[in-house]
């Protein structure tokens, strides 16, 4: 994929968008110096090029019920296109499964599974993990304590 060049201007709307995605429009536009239009026309063009792919909320995980994260990694049998795929598909459908990385080294997947306690973690390995074709090993982490959680990404000079 073809990576864009983003002048300084659009690496301040992108720094102030990740830290609050819910600024105004107007808030924006005076916080990086430009008219509310233009300020609209960039963020609309960062929308549209794929580098701004959403926004969302970020909820507090033991506030709702769901502070046991686990990072799970999946060693496959085989290497084969059909199995990944498959064993790729099944487990972005599980909505336990908050990432999904291939990986180098010991294993072929980690996951970052959030789940409820470690009840629930168990019903998910029996009845989602331990029920796909192709796996040869399962090796749970559970995290203590989260250090750091973010989803900004660093854009050089502009922070």
């Amino acid at each position: 994929m073809k990576q864009l060049e983003l002048d300084k201007l659009d690496q301040h709307i992108l720094a102030i968008l990740q830290k609050d995605g819910r600024i105004s429009n107007q808030q924006l536009a005076e916080q990086i110096g430009l008219s509310p239009a233009a300020c609209w026309r960039r963020v609309r063009s960062l929308e549209e090029t794929g580098i701004i792919t959403g926004y969302s909320a970020q909820l507090a995980p033991e506030r709702i019920g769901q502070g046991l994260c686990v990072l799970v990694n999946l060693s496959l049998q085989r290497h084969t296109i059909d199995s990944t795929a498959d064993i790729e598909r099944q487990v972005s459908s599980y909505p336990e499964v908050l990432q999904c990385f291939a990986v180098t080294g010991n294993a072929d997947f980690v996951l970052r599974v959030l789940v409820r306690d470690m009840a629930s973690y168990d019903r998910f390995l029996n009845e989602k993990i331990f029920t796909l074709q192709g796996i040869s090993q399962v090796n749970s982490n559970f995290a203590l304590r989260e250090i750091k959680n973010t989803q900004t990404i660093p854009l050089g000079s502009a922070e």
